[in-house]
């Protein structure tokens, strides 16, 4: 299968690096946005793999992402909704470190505060950056930074099959992500100057 050859995480990285090279940035990265995304769970999904998020009151699963600046995936990892932000960063950010050699700086908002902010300094050698809400703010406020994480999560909601999680396994889940992405980027760098998609519209 596809999802188990990584040809799809290939196939993702290569289009992202194009897209970034197309906005006049390098391939790798040297800063991200972290956030995470509870969703139900259908019930195909197996008790062991999901859980309550008790703050969203979703019973479920949780998609913990960290894309760049410009709203593209680095990397995803999948867990039940009761795993924690910052537990879910724990597992995360290490693999996106191992990967992304220029990877220097993270923002995340306030339910990354506390140990994380000095486990990450001390293991990975990243700066977690957290931004803040202001205690003024009556109304949705979109935050500096933060916001594009955000937009992300709203661009994979449009595909049908990420509105709720489907999947018996998270892997797949993860896999599904990356092929919501790929379309994305790929309608992307189609319509930047001198480039093509990759894969044939439709």
């Amino acid at each position: 299968m596809k999802r188990d050859t990584g040809l799809v995480t290939e196939l993702h990285d290569r289009l992202r690096e194009a897209v970034r090279a197309g906005e006049g940035r390098s391939a790798e990265p040297s800063a991200g946005v972290v956030d995470s995304q509870s969703v139900k769970a259908d019930a195909t999904v197996t008790f062991g793999s999901r859980g309550f998020d008790a703050g969203k009151k979703i019973n479920g699963r949780k998609r913990h992402l960290l894309t760049d600046t410009l709203g593209l995936l680095l990397a995803v990892l999948v867990t039940p909704a009761s795993v924690t932000d910052r537990d879910g960063a724990r597992a995360l950010l290490p693999q996106a470190a191992g990967r992304f050699r220029r990877l220097a700086r993270v923002w995340a908002d306030g339910g990354y505060t506390g140990h994380l902010t000095d486990w990450t300094s001390q293991h990975l050698g990243l700066v977690l950056d957290i931004v803040r809400r202001s205690e003024d703010a009556r109304a949705f406020q979109p935050l500096p930074r933060r916001w594009v994480v955000e937009r992300s999560f709203a661009w994979f909601l449009r595909s049908r099959r990420l509105v709720r999680d489907y999947e018996r396994r998270t892997d797949t889940s993860e896999a599904v992500i990356r092929w919501s992405m790929i379309a994305l980027m790929n309608r992307r760098l189609a319509a930047q100057p001198h480039q093509c998609a990759v894969l044939p519209a439709g």
